[in-house]
């Protein structure tokens, strides 16, 4: 068959592409930026006629929508995309006679509640009310090693504290199965039924879910920090101003409402168990997920203490510690007067810079200068100073967990 894939660029379109052109169909690809002649080009948030559609579907034998968002980038991007786009292609395809159209819908669109899924069942309903019909597929949260929700579960299971929402139920599904369910579903003359929900095959809390992914990282056991649903609620609707946050208050919506259904359907179409989320990360690939799910959050964080350091140390040398005091360690390097004074000023804006440079141009040269700075510092702390070197505190001592962050830093630079 020639096979049209709408969203064939995203993650779960690449995945249904690989399987329909290893099981021998022509597949046509459909996306906003053709990379071949080969390609069809489409935006969801324009094609929203008919008369759009119906000249690319000539030739076409069978249609699969995986056009999806889990954020809208403008007021009513939901609805273009998830309702009047599929719509207006669906109408198309039951003029041209098309009657192999799978619509992959989201597992909770016939409860609704939020826009996201709202618009997505708005789309299901257009489509089963067209003459020739389709099939519509829920899955639940799709696990693929390459999809964003999966990178970004993985990093919250490699952290050693998990943030745990209280009620939560998810049932993942392995993209596999979704995807070997899409061929299963084209093969057949007349798939029924029409509207098939795809769990995962076991419901899991939102600690259990991260503590599965942490265990096939490698990794040993996490410490659990229950969050209030309050405070979820609240900083959804912070994050959500940030471009590219997966925590809306659509996406905690959804998850406060649960992600789970009956697997047996699926199951009984696919003619074999789904795959379990203990299984979803290979044992091969585990040290490799597992270094790029720390690297996720390890930089950042060190690069946030390294900035948080060089900001307090300039605050507390120019407002908080007495600059009579500042000023008599600065005369034992024959610092004195005004030239003290400057010395004095001059290091705390040093260390302001060294902090602010942190955050915005980070880099190689930058970590090999504060490596520099910090062996000045303690080398002439331990030549006019030496009580610091044995002072319970070890002021001096605690430079070199600075310079690890540093050599750490520098290790991981690409340029």
């Amino acid at each position: 068959m020639r096979i049209l894939v709408c969203g064939a660029g995203g993650f779960l379109g690449r995945a249904i592409c690989t399987a329909l052109s290893a099981e021998g169909h022509l597949v046509v690809r459909g996306l906003r930026r053709p990379a071949t002649a080969d390609d069809i080009a489409i935006d969801f948030r324009q094609d929203t006629s008919v008369d759009t559609w119906l000249p690319r579907l000539g030739g076409i034998d069978a249609v699969v929508n995986a056009v999806g968002i889990l954020r809208e980038h403008q007021a009513g991007d939901f609805d273009a995309i998830h309702h009047r786009a599929p719509a207006a292609l669906f109408a198309a395809c039951a003029q041209r006679g098309i009657d192999k159209v799978v619509q992959i819908s989201a597992l909770g669109a016939a409860r609704g509640g939020t826009a996201y899924l709202d618009s997505k069942a708005r789309a299901d309903a257009a489509l089963l009310a067209q003459p020739g019909g389709g099939v519509v597929l829920r899955p639940a949260l799709i696990y693929g090693e390459h999809g964003t929700s999966a990178r970004f579960f993985r990093t919250l299971a490699s952290l050693p504290v998990h943030p745990v929402p209280a009620g939560c139920r998810v049932q993942p599904v392995h993209v596999d199965d979704l995807v070997d369910l899409i061929v299963r579903v084209l093969r057949s003359v007349r798939p029924h039924p029409v509207i098939v929900d795809l769990p995962g095959p076991r419901p899991l809390s939102f600690a259990e879910l991260l503590a599965c992914y942490r265990k096939a990282l490698g990794l040993a056991p996490a410490m659990r920090i229950r969050i209030p649903g309050l405070c979820l609620s609240l900083a959804s609707g912070v994050a959500e101003r940030f471009p590219g946050s997966l925590l809306t208050r659509d996406t905690w919506a959804m998850l406060r409402a649960g992600n789970c259904g009956d697997p047996a359907p699926a199951t009984a179409l696919l003619g074999r168990p789904l795959r379990d989320s203990a299984d979803f990360v290979p044992a091969a690939r585990s040290p490799e997920l597992r270094q790029a799910a720390l690297a996720t959050w390890r930089r950042p964080m060190l690069q946030g203490v390294l900035a948080l350091i060089w900001l307090v140390t300039a605050w507390v040398s120019l407002a908080v510690w007495p600059w009579a005091d500042s000023l008599a360690m600065l005369a034992l390097f024959g610092l004195s007067g005004a030239l003290g004074v400057s010395a004095l000023i001059g290091a705390s804006v040093l260390d302001l810079a060294m902090a602010v440079l942190t955050v915005v141009r980070p880099g190689r040269r930058l970590w090999q200068a504060q490596l520099l700075l910090i062996g000045a510092y303690s080398a002439l702390i331990a030549w006019q100073l030496p009580e610091f070197l044995h002072h319970p505190f070890g002021p001096i001592l605690k430079n070199l967990a600075v310079a690890a962050i540093l050599v750490q830093l520098w290790a991981e630079e690409t340029s």
